[in-house]
């Protein structure tokens, strides 16, 4: 068995073919979906970029204890249990959080790993003169003059990063085509902001929040995210090329995946994070080709997560999940629509935690603001560098949980990096509403949702500091005293 995973950044699903754009838009999504099985109901879980890519390496939720941060020492990375089991894992990436403090220890899980630079403000290029060094140690201010420089580099098609990832992954299976037990990501960062193609001039990096430009201008930069989304088709095309050439559908896995969506002026916000995760940034495009079923052109329905990705690859080259792993294989999925659950989890720390059956999303706010909140972790950073002297010093040891396998754990003061200033209690149907426009009031589906999102916290050892600040029961069930919509 050989796998190759096409993995992108901010990819959201109603700009491709199998969503409602036109064919033209993304014709090699198009030609992908006549491959593949289409998942219709996939999203994603722990929110954003690296707790997404956490979730890849473990098949489990990791937002009810940690923020954003590197590969915990008693996590189980499917990328290294294959590695160690004979399977030669090989990544190429752009993603330039891998390479901060915040992200350090993914790629070496790997066996071997390639990275090309120059996206988003990625600290490459000293061109001095075109530094504001007065903002260089001021993010995000930085990135945007960091990114201004890296530009000067990048000045055709074919230096641009995303070019540069597909080159490397097309030479990895040219080189490979004949060996047997590998696997491949190919992952770019586009089509993430900032919206940049080698020629195009204007605006093309949207400030995270609502939207002030005039319609002509959301348009404007609605285009420049569809010219990045171009070549991400166009890089995919060359994908499926080599998989006609090489006749690697007989037996090579494919899954062509992101983290999450992005919301394009829709609702009046640009970005994520900053407002709830609403459809267009949560639920997620998800392509499946599995040599062993042969499903080819048919469309999903079974509600399927990020951390299912795991146990799937564990699965086509013949081992279990391991026991922490709340993700399932999809091979049964993949081949005939079973179901795999009847709620997911999503969220970002700190802010709503929320659950979805597949058609109604509750995204369930804090009953108290005011409530502590704890991060535990080995790997105590933030982003861009280490967490505050003076929040270690508030550190305490704990005994850990389950998943930490014995391994004891710091507490440490937690806060959410940002979200929206309205952290309201919302329940939506996206069947009678797919635009999430009319809140619900319904306190027998509210309570309904609420067992489903206890039972999952539950499931994950959620800290007791998150039914606090959610007014959520540890133990017991959930009664009328607990709901938010009927008070």
């Amino acid at each position: 068995m050989r796998a190759v995973i096409v993995m992108y950044d901010s990819l959201n699903r109603r700009m491709l073919p199998p969503w409602g754009a036109p064919e033209e838009q993304a014709p090699n999504f198009a030609r992908l979906a006549a491959h593949s099985a289409t998942f219709d109901t996939c999203y994603a879980g722990s929110m954003p970029c690296m707790p997404a890519r956490r979730e890849m390496h473990t098949g489990r939720y990791n937002f009810l204890h940690r923020f954003w941060g590197p590969i915990e020492p008693f996590d189980d990375s499917v990328y290294e249990i294959l590695s160690r089991q004979g399977v030669h894992t090989h990544i190429v990436t752009d993603h330039q959080h891998y390479w901060e403090d915040g992200g350090a220890t993914y790629l070496t899980r790997f066996s071997t790993h390639e990275t090309v630079r120059g996206q988003e403000g990625d600290a490459w290029k000293p061109y001095l003169a075109d530094l504001d060094r007065a903002v260089m140690q001021v993010p995000p201010k930085r990135a945007r003059t960091q990114d201004h420089a890296n530009r000067k580099a990048i000045d055709t098609i074919e230096k641009m990063p995303q070019t540069r990832v597909f080159d490397a992954g097309l030479d990895f299976l040219e080189r490979n085509a004949g060996q047997d037990d590998w696997l491949l990501q190919i992952e770019t960062f586009d089509p993430h902001e900032p919206f940049f193609v080698p020629g195009e001039e204007g605006d093309d990096w949207p400030t995270y929040g609502r939207v002030t430009e005039t319609p002509e201008g959301v348009a404007a930069m609605q285009q420049h995210y569809l010219k990045v989304l171009a070549q991400c088709d166009r890089n995919l095309g060359r994908v499926l090329d080599v998989f006609d050439a090489q006749g690697l559908w007989d037996n090579t896995m494919l899954i062509v995946c992101t983290d999450h969506g992005f919301l394009l002026g829709e609702r009046g916000w640009w970005g994520k994070n900053v407002m709830p995760w609403y459809d267009e940034a949560i639920h997620t495009p998800l392509f499946i080709w599995d040599p062993r079923s042969r499903v080819a052109g048919e469309r999903r329905e079974a509600l399927v997560q990020t951390i299912d990705i795991a146990p799937t690859l564990l699965d086509a080259f013949g081992h279990a999940p391991t026991p922490h792993m709340q993700g399932q294989p999809l091979a049964a999925t993949i081949a005939s629509d079973i179901p795999v659950r009847d709620a997911g989890l999503f969220g970002v720390f700190g802010l709503h935690v929320s659950v979805t059956d597949g058609r109604h999303v509750y995204m369930r706010g804090p009953s108290d603001t005011e409530a502590p909140l704890r991060e535990y972790t080995l790997m105590p950073t933030r982003m861009r560098g280490f967490k505050p002297l003076e929040e270690l010093a508030r550190a305490e040891l704990h005994p850990g949980f389950s998943f930490t396998k014995g391994a004891k754990v710091l507490r440490m003061p937690g806060a959410p990096q940002r979200g929206p200033d309205d952290l309201s209690t919302l329940l939506f149907d996206l069947e009678s509403d797919p635009g999430q426009e009319q809140p619900l009031n319904d306190p027998e589906l509210e309570a309904r949702m609420a067992e489903l999102l206890v039972r999952l916290m539950r499931a994950s050892e959620a800290p007791p500091e998150q039914y606090q600040r959610l007014g959520l029961p540890e133990a017991g069930p959930v009664g009328g005293q607990h709901l938010h919509l009927n008070q």
